[in-house]
């Protein structure tokens, strides 16, 4: 093992035990951990069709013992695998191996990392990771996540790389189970299948952070359903779809440099907010505005307070979810680009 490497496995601070079974997430600390893995093949692999699993190793320290795990890894995300010099990783640990670790219960894992060097772009991350706290705090559906300081480690040629802040994303299938659900694999799916006031929720969400990149129908060809949303539901069940929102780096609320608007829409600012909602009873909305509106102190709090932006992004990003508040509030706003731009015939229930 490296000399570079078994340094900075010392400096790993100490990792109290969780209590259950799944004691990765039952926390909001962030921890340290070391991957040693053909992090480069994999990003000069990163659009390859057919791009493959490479092995390496995953490192933390835990309590007073070191815990090494063995891990495969490739570069994930649609979009950002194209635009991304550092996309983010896939980890797929060994479940056997895992067991009594930090990493209990796991098995596949998504690593969200800066897109490119640089402060912007882990200020980038940070606002990711607090959006899916924003998101969590809204909603009783969500995925959970977990900060980890991560240094990389090239194995091809043995040399520490670099080191970032990033954030770990539960996986779907276990997140569908914390609810006694099921994800569903399906091509598509129907307004009239879908919980309609989860729907509501996400789809008002996703305009409070300047959000077009999701669909909760459907996905482009050859993906699952539904774009940047994960449909959850009882075992055999084709009705009260419950969407699950993830994947917010092209929100206006973050303005990642890289993201756009698509061409379809009338707005041309990343920044910009544009409702993609499909109508509803004016209630389902309604409701869903008063849901959010009963969390802004603690929603303004979640950015406000945070140790992880600067003051910058602070600033941007309060300002941003203030305005979102108010345009909700303003009742002629809410009737024009809210009840006046969902699109199809109103779904009753």
């Amino acid at each position: 093992m490296p000399t570079a490497l078994l340094m900075m496995i010392a400096l790993l601070p100490v990792c109290a035990l969780a209590a259950d079974e799944n004691p990765l997430f039952s926390s909001k600390d962030s921890f340290k951990a070391v991957l040693n893995a053909p992090v480069m093949q994999a990003y000069r692999d990163k659009m390859k069709s057919d791009r493959l699993y490479l092995e390496g190793t995953w490192t933390q320290k835990r309590g007073e013992e070191t815990e090494r795990l063995s891990l495969k890894i490739r570069a994930r995300g649609n979009y950002r695998r194209q635009v991304c010099d550092r996309p983010p990783l896939q980890l797929n640990f060994k479940k056997k191996q895992v067991a009594g670790t930090l990493m209990s219960g796991q098995d596949k894992l998504k690593l969200v990392s800066p897109c490119e060097r640089g402060d912007k772009y882990q200020q980038l991350v940070y606002l990711e990771y607090l959006v899916y706290q924003l998101f969590a705090l809204y909603s009783d559906y969500h995925f959970r996540t977990r900060l980890v300081d991560v240094a990389y480690v090239d194995s091809d040629s043995e040399g520490a790389l670099w080191s970032s802040h990033n954030f770990l994303i539960e996986d779907a299938d276990h997140m569908a189970a914390r609810y006694g659900l099921q994800e569903l694999d399906v091509p598509y799916t129907m307004r009239v299948q879908m919980d309609l006031a989860q729907t509501a929720l996400v789809e008002v969400f996703q305009f409070m952070i300047g959000n077009v990149d999701y669909s909760t129908l459907k996905s482009p060809p050859g993906e699952e359903c539904c774009h940047n949303i994960v449909l959850l539901a009882e075992k055999g069940a084709e009705r009260d779809i419950i969407p699950v929102a993830y994947d917010f780096d092209s929100a206006g609320i973050i303005n990642a440099p890289y993201a756009t608007v698509p061409a379809s829409l009338p707005i041309n600012k990343v920044t910009s907010r544009y409702f993609l909602g499909w109508c509803k009873q004016e209630s389902r909305y309604r409701d869903a505005v008063a849901r959010i509106n009963e969390r802004k102190e603690a929603a303004i709090a979640l950015f406000e307070a945070s140790p992880l932006l600067s003051r910058t992004y602070r600033k941007r990003a309060v300002k941003y979810l203030h305005d979102s508040y108010d345009y909700l509030n303003d009742e002629a706003f809410f009737e024009r680009h809210i009840l006046g731009k969902c699109r199809g015939e109103v779904i009753e229930g």
